[in-house]
């Protein structure tokens, strides 16, 4: 079986659909940022890198130690690429400009540790980005639509750290070569099943879900004799990365919806770096990505923290979702 590193895969993509060499040097420094970001993971014990950073984001969630090192070193790292004009940090409030930018520059959204709550029981984490380009010389407007994203993944540290990306042609998954540090492609073409019997929620706020939501999922735990007709699991690992993963490798439907605790806020997940990212990939895969009521990607943002509610995976369940947000 044939495995290309991520450098000769985009290269022949290059050939094939003419990719700008600047967007490959600009994914290769993202690949290199998620390397290194897992070794930083694995090496937390020793590096005294475990536990609070002692102050919080600009969400107002306590920060790991790791959220700072992981979003030093993507904005370190990434900074090298020579048409990269901005970066869009989850953990940073204002937008890092780099210089100033161009027709044709890039824009860097990113969410540099996804799942930090995980870090010390020693569970899956995960790393969201996506570009998008600058479409006119001076233009400092980083608020676009997410069908206007040219690339987007994730990097997931587990087991192996892999990295998931598409670049607008269908979804394909690189694993890091112990040794080497090489990304090769041992996930190509992934596809989400449209039928699943799983999903993916935070049971814990089922009595702050609206109507449609616990309609969805009482459905699904009545099992074999409920209106489904057939068992369901329930999965949860307060990872979106971790979640979004199993889905894309056998299928299921993630929800993080509007409920009436978050709502004032406007959901939970954010639409520039965790939402947009995700819908591309998972609709890239044979998916579907919604609010609930519309496609994800079709939102304006109205700010670059903007939160949004957010459903997604298997074509099946999402539509069966929405039809539930319509009665």
């Amino acid at each position: 079986m044939s495995m290309p590193t991520l450098r000769r895969f985009l290269t022949q993509q290059s050939g094939e659909r003419q990719l700008n060499p600047n967007l490959i040097f600009l994914v290769e420094d993202i690949a290199a940022a998620c390397r290194v970001v897992g070794n930083h993971i694995r090496n937390a014990a020793f590096e005294g890198t475990l536990g609070l950073a002692g102050g919080s984001n600009i969400q107002g969630e306590e920060q790991k130690t790791l959220d700072v090192v992981a979003d030093r070193e993507f904005a370190r790292i990434c900074a090298n690429s020579p048409r990269l004009a901005a970066l869009v940090s989850e953990e940073v409030d204002e937008i890092t400009w780099l210089k100033e930018p161009e027709a044709g520059d890039y824009l860097l959204y990113y969410d540099p540790l996804d799942g930090s709550s995980n870090i010390d029981v020693n569970l899956s984490v995960g790393s969201i980005f996506s570009v998008c380009e600058v479409e006119n010389d001076g233009d400092r407007d980083v608020l676009k639509q997410g069908s206007r994203q040219i690339c987007a993944g994730y990097a997931i540290y587990g087991p192996a750290t892999m990295l998931v990306l598409t670049m607008g042609d269908g979804v394909n998954g690189f694993s890091c070569e112990h040794g080497t540090g090489d990304f090769r492609l041992t996930h190509p073409g992934l596809d989400i099943p449209a039928t699943t019997s799983e999903f993916a929620i935070n049971a814990s706020r089922y009595h702050h879900w609206d109507a449609p939501v616990r309609r969805y999922v009482d459905e699904c735990l009545a099992g074999g004799s409920g209106p489904r007709g057939r068992a369901f699991n329930m999965r949860w690992t307060a990872s979106m990365v971790a979640d979004v993963h199993r889905i894309l490798m056998r299928g299921g439907v993630f929800l993080y919806p509007s409920d009436a605790a978050n709502r004032g806020l406007g959901g939970k997940l954010r639409l520039l770096y965790e939402a947009n990212p995700m819908a591309l990939i998972v609709e890239q895969a044979g998916g579907l990505a919604s609010t609930g009521e519309r496609r994800l990607l079709d939102l304006m943002p109205e700010s670059h923290h903007q939160r949004v509610p957010v459903i997604l995976g298997s074509r099946d369940e999402v539509a069966r979702l929405e039809g539930y947000h319509r009665t």
